[in-house]
């Protein structure tokens, strides 16, 4: 990647006050999601080798890391795009607006699938998502109804059908939108299914959430940060162990990973696009308008990203396990992109 290059500008951002003397900037710079990384990387490397433009400068921080710092301001020490693996939230677009970034157009660029997957090494395994929360959260019903501390060291403890092995799970941070997704399509619904959890969802919903929302902290559940390569050389590793991530990465490494089955489905291409599969998410990025026109390239790097060569049905962006929108909707995002649509609009 190029380096970034620098020259002094006065008025960086036209209108915008800027404390002091800002530098502008020719180079797009990127933050956000690790799911949306590969994707995200792959439009940049076309752009850098298509276009005229600087590659821009991406990084991979987390969904809710990226946008806090997009969020944080604008002029050329912020951020101009985030990525997302999942939607931007209501106090984020409140602290945006806080910060000066009244106008930000929201692109969904496809869907993927959260996959909880082993070494090809391991056993193949299906699991309802109730397993995954009684094996997961920090505190579980008892035989009685009452919640304790989780007591299950071994998956069989749960259920004899499963392996009579140790739990150990590796998973995203907090800031990940991957963590955010998994605990709202897994570890929420999952604790539905299970009578005593699901009587506190009815008397007492906020408590319900955070409950089931609270993974164990005695080494069973173990935040692996948002470098998902490095959690499937741990899974080659350690063939016990299992590794919550976006379904690209177990497509990219699918020699040597599976993934569980979850609730009798599993994490296939087609069962994502059908729907069919339980655990599956839209993925998104974020733009500054503010910055569009200022910093050079940005309008043509939301050609390609929005383009059919990158994620229509044939796609470069397809071969590295994205899954596509209908047309219609490619339509739809499209053109908030060209025409820099805000939120809210």
């Amino acid at each position: 990647m190029k380096a970034l290059q620098k020259t002094v500008a006065i008025a960086a951002f036209g209108c915008v006050a800027m404390a002091g003397a800002a530098e502008a900037r020719d180079q797009i710079r990127i933050v956000g999601s690790s799911t949306v990384f590969p994707f995200a990387t792959s439009v940049v490397e076309t752009f850098g080798k298509t276009t005229d433009y600087k590659t821009p400068v991406i990084e991979s921080t987390g969904s809710g890391g990226g946008l806090k710092l997009f969020c944080a301001g604008v002029g050329v020490e912020h951020p101009d795009i985030t990525n997302a693996s999942r939607r931007i939230k209501s106090s984020e677009i409140e602290n945006c607006a806080a910060n000066g970034v009244d106008k930000v157009t929201e692109v969904k660029i496809g869907y993927d699938g959260i996959v909880f997957a082993n070494s090809k090494d391991g056993e193949t395994v299906s699991l309802t998502r109730g397993q995954i929360f009684l094996a997961l959260a920090k505190e579980v019903p008892n035989d009685a109804g009452e919640l304790v501390e989780n007591p299950y060291n071994k998956w069989s403890e749960i259920d004899p059908a499963l392996p009579d092995a140790e739990i150990e799970v590796l998973g995203p941070p907090p800031t990940s939108g991957t963590r955010d997704a998994f605990v709202e399509l897994v570890m929420l619904e999952g604790a539905e299914s299970i009578p005593a959890m699901a009587k506190i969802a009815e008397e007492d919903e906020d408590r319900f959430e955070e409950l089931a929302g609270t993974m164990r902290e005695d080494g069973k559940f173990i935040e692996a940060g948002e470098n998902d390569n490095l959690i499937v050389q741990k899974l080659e590793a350690n063939p016990a162990a299992f590794g919550i991530f976006g379904y690209s990465f177990l497509e990219q490494n699918a020699d040597d990973i599976q993934g569980a089955t979850i609730d009798g489905t599993a994490p296939t291409f087609d069962a994502i696009a059908s729907g069919d599969y339980p655990v599956s998410r839209s993925l998104w990025f974020y733009v500054k308008n503010a910055h569009v026109g200022t910093i050079p390239g940005m309008e043509e790097y939301l050609n390609e990203f929005t383009s059919e060569n990158a994620w229509g049905p044939d796609g470069y962006l397809i071969d590295k396990g994205l899954i596509p929108m209908p047309e219609a909707e490619r339509t739809q995002y499209r053109d908030a992109a060209k025409n820099l649509t805000p939120i809210g609009s």
